[in-house]
């Protein structure tokens, strides 16, 4: 199962599970296999405690070996390794304690460890894992998920959920919503039209616009320009997009406010320049938008998609001078925007290479502070020169909503916009 998409990536979160974990609502890692940890006072020896009696799916006893064996492996994986690349070692110096040694002190350990690329997997099972659900069936057109027997932490109320894929509907061209699910319908298909939104949240993660630095054809104060026209021209709260889907950015996170460019008349845009994006639907309207208006300023603007849910290659970066995508962000906000500038290919293929390594210096100076407040400052500065300097705009978020019918009760939406399948729960059928 991959993790490119909402859908995917919480169906992951709850099949596997991690030595920490992220609960809906809180942003600090919660225990997981792990039920307590502790670290040295130089940062550099981080202990997890395992719990005893852990399961796999399959009733298969969970040990320490296992676990020791997986982590080695994610170690060494391209998507786990830029979260653990202060690692030393891994080590399991009793069956019930997991051991990091740190080349450096990284206070995100705990968070890296609770995120989708650093859960567990059994070792020669893939497909098998030990979170609240396991998976009973994973077809093309439905996925089961069944209540995991052994659990080790408070079991889930529903016994299984089944999760329909259905083939694109047809859309008007007012309406390309449900092409991207910020808006779930949960029940059985005969009461679909009894079903009323119960949860609405504004979705901390955004589509933005990032300039490619590194092809050199829009200058920092072009650059300014563009994201001044798009903040002045209205486009993004005129989009054909359904009402209340979407809303136009203001902070990449609260408090951390996006900047209004103000640049001079006479900096003119490149005659010419070449934009890429990828799902979701919306940004096609964004780029046929942004395609009018640039050309209103004498600007060409040439539109490439990718369909592909992340970017591919620092290759394929490099084609375009425009770059227009989502990201997601889950329930720590400040850990997950630090995790995208690690793992995600856009920065190594956008930033010139001092300016990139300028970044790892700030992410390694970063991780070493152990005081939260203290790393969540210094991120949200760095964020801030780069959507000063028109490296990275916000454009919008989304307006998450989950509908049911009266009879199912608990239903919480998730950071990712999803209902949290533990949560929710169904009365006994009762005679009245």
């Amino acid at each position: 199962m991959t993790l490119s998409g909402r859908a995917e990536q919480h169906l992951v979160a709850t099949v596997y599970a991690g030595l920490t974990r992220f609960n809906t609502g809180c942003p600090e890692p919660q225990p997981d296999l792990a039920h307590h940890w502790q670290i040295s006072e130089d940062g550099l020896r981080w202990q997890f405690f395992l719990r005893s009696q852990l399961r796999w799916h399959n009733g298969e006893a969970l040990t320490g070996q296992q676990l020791l064996q997986t982590l080695n492996a994610l170690q060494h994986h391209p998507r786990s390794q830029p979260l653990l690349s202060s690692v030393a070692a891994i080590s399991l110096p009793h069956a019930l304690c997991i051991q990091f040694d740190l080349q450096m002190p990284d206070y995100w350990l705990a968070h890296r460890l609770a995120e989708l690329p650093c859960l567990i997997t059994h070792p020669e099972l893939p497909n098998l894992g030990a979170g609240p659900f396991k998976l009973a069936l994973n077809e093309p057109h439905m996925v089961r998920l069944e209540q995991h027997p052994y659990y080790h932490l408070q079991h889930p109320y529903l016994e299984s959920i089944e999760y329909w894929i259905t083939p694109e509907l047809p859309t008007r061209s007012t309406d390309t919503s449900c092409q991207h699910p910020v808006r779930i319908t949960i029940g059985q298909q005969e009461e679909l039209a009894q079903a009323r939104p119960v949860q609405r949240s504004m979705s901390q993660g955004w589509c933005y616009l990032a300039i490619n630095q590194r092809r050199g054809v829009l200058s920092e104060a072009q650059g300014q320009k563009l994201l001044m026209l798009i903040q002045r021209s209205g486009l993004l709260a005129s989009l054909p997009i359904q009402q209340g889907v979407i809303m136009p950015s203001h902070e990449m996170l609260p408090g951390w406010a996006i900047p209004e460019h103000d640049v001079r008349q006479d900096v003119e845009l490149p005659p010419r320049l070449t934009l890429l994006y990828h799902p979701p639907i919306e940004l096609e309207s964004v780029t046929q938008a942004l395609q009018q208006l640039l050309a209103e300023h004498g600007c060409q603007l040439e539109i490439r998609y990718y369909s592909g849910k992340r970017w591919q290659s620092t290759e394929q970066i490099a084609q375009a001078d425009l770059l227009l995508a989502d990201n997601l962000i889950g329930e720590a906000p400040e850990a997950t925007l630090e995790s995208w500038l690690r793992r995600d290919l856009l920065w190594q293929g956008i930033l010139q290479e001092e300016d990139w390594q300028h970044q790892q210096r700030t992410l390694q100076q970063i991780q070493q502070c152990p005081a939260p407040q203290q790393r969540f400052s210094q991120l949200k500065a760095y964020y801030q020169q780069l959507m000063e300097a028109a490296i990275l705009t916000p454009l919008f978020n989304y307006q998450y909503q989950v509908s049911a019918p009266p009879r199912i009760h608990g239903v919480m939406l998730t950071a990712y916009g999803w209902f949290d399948f533990c949560q929710a729960w169904l009365p006994p059928p009762l005679d009245d």
